[in-house]
């Protein structure tokens, strides 16, 4: 009599209640938050910092350019072929040298070596986003995956707001090396919780990837115009977004304002609205239609960026707010759409297409926030707002452009 050997079968992915799904979200909720803790943490600090080194506003804005622009520039093919070298190997690795990187900062003897710093965290950055999303989604059970990924966008979220609120209120107390070597502590401290928390892989290894297998994946998602339209709103939208909060302090700290930078720090609360508006835009997209919400988000945040013209403190933390709501919103849509319509496509690959998707989004960043600050350097207030307002134009008028394309 033979006896047929059975195969181990693959270990079960991880449910909700479970301890596993437990861990696997508390520890990618602090690689959220140990990663954007450090992107961000600079923003508030813009004004002090152009004093400090005797820079302009635009100038100032190099600081956060080069981490976002360097983040773009190797999000796409560090994401295909990291996963391939071992997720969790690559992210802890990311995270500690980044952390690293952040304790560094304060020492900077230059404006110039502060600036090569952050690019290189941006580099090791670079696929942390798109890792803990494969991560979350290769370990976590299909119908739990929502929950879950939640965890991740409130790490990400919480991470970016900690990042400035600690570093203005630090910066005014001890001076800005102190702010940075707090927010690269914390960082650190995350890391480190990352790694403990992390339970072993369930899933398989990735299959190896060359770079030079991505030219096919690349040229399905650049030719749908639809795709095209959604890079292009990312990058446009997170331009004007960006320039209105690295500019806005110069402006609260100057006359008719004069607000110490400790409380111009506290305008970035205004992020807690947009974790609400990113929901309800999803929510109301389902009912009455992505690009109807996506064209009146881009609207909302056109109308606030206009509000915050008038030298009211009043009118400037309104018509914040109403930039933050719009922004979120549609950056919501338009990001959960991307996945949506590569999955559509004759040979899409949704991963690659959220991978162009955060370049756009992050180059939108480095280049329409570095650009913002011509602006107002040369204009004041009323020219940033004219400049956003182009930004913000330009992404309304893609998002009446979906209409024309098959909905997918």
């Amino acid at each position: 009599m033979t006896t047929i050997e059975s195969r181990p079968s693959a270990p079960p992915l991880h449910e909700r209640g479970t301890p596993g799904y437990r861990r696997v979200g508390a520890a990618l909720w602090c690689a959220g938050l140990a990663t954007f803790v450090l992107v961000y943490s600079v923003q508030g600090l813009l004004p002090t910092l152009a004093t400090e080194f005797g820079v302009s506003s635009s100038a100032s804005s190099l600081v956060l350019s080069a981490t976002t622009g360097t983040l773009a520039l190797a999000i796409v093919p560090l994401s295909a072929i990291a996963e391939s070298w071992g997720r969790v190997r690559v992210m802890t690795a990311a995270l500690a040298l980044s952390a690293v990187l952040g304790l560094l900062a304060p020492l900077a003897p230059s404006f110039g070596a502060l600036v090569a710093i952050r690019a290189l965290q941006g580099v090791a950055l670079a696929a942390l986003p798109a890792l803990a999303m494969a991560h979350m989604t290769r370990e976590v059970a299909p119908r739990c995956l929502g929950g879950a990924m939640g965890l991740l966008i409130a790490g990400n979220t919480l991470g970016g707001l900690s990042g400035r609120l600690i570093a203005g209120v630090v910066a005014d107390l001890g001076g800005w090396r102190v702010a940075l070597a707090v927010v690269g502590a914390v960082s650190l401290a995350a890391t480190v919780a990352f790694r403990l928390l992390l339970p072993p892989s369930v899933a398989p290894a990735a299959p190896r990837v060359r770079l030079r297998d991505l030219g096919g994946p690349l040229r399905v998602q650049l030719r749908d115009p639809g795709l095209r339209c959604l890079f292009g709103i990312a990058f446009l939208l997170m331009g004007a977004f960006v320039t209105v909060y690295n500019y806005l302090g110069f402006r609260l700290i100057a006359p008719p304002f004069s607000l110490p930078p400790a409380l111009v720090g506290l305008v970035f609360l205004g992020y807690l609205a947009g974790s609400y508006a990113s929901t309800a835009a999803g929510r109301l997209g389902d009912r009455v239609g992505r690009r109807r919400v996506l064209w009146a988000a881009v609207l909302v945040a056109l109308a606030g960026a206009w509000i915050t013209v008038p030298d009211a403190l009043p009118a400037a933390l309104v018509g914040l707010l109403l930039v933050t709501v719009g922004f979120f919103g549609a950056h919501s849509l338009a990001s959960s759409w991307v996945g949506r319509r590569s999955s559509s496509l004759p040979g899409g690959a949704p991963a690659v297409a959220s991978s162009l998707y955060l370049l756009a989004y992050y180059a939108g960043s480095s280049v329409g926030g570095s650009v913002g600050g011509l602006a107002y350097d040369g204009a004041g207030w009323l020219g940033l707002v004219g400049y956003v307002s182009a930004l913000l134009l330009g992404a309304g008028a893609l998002a009446l452009a979906l209409r024309r394309i098959p909905a997918a």
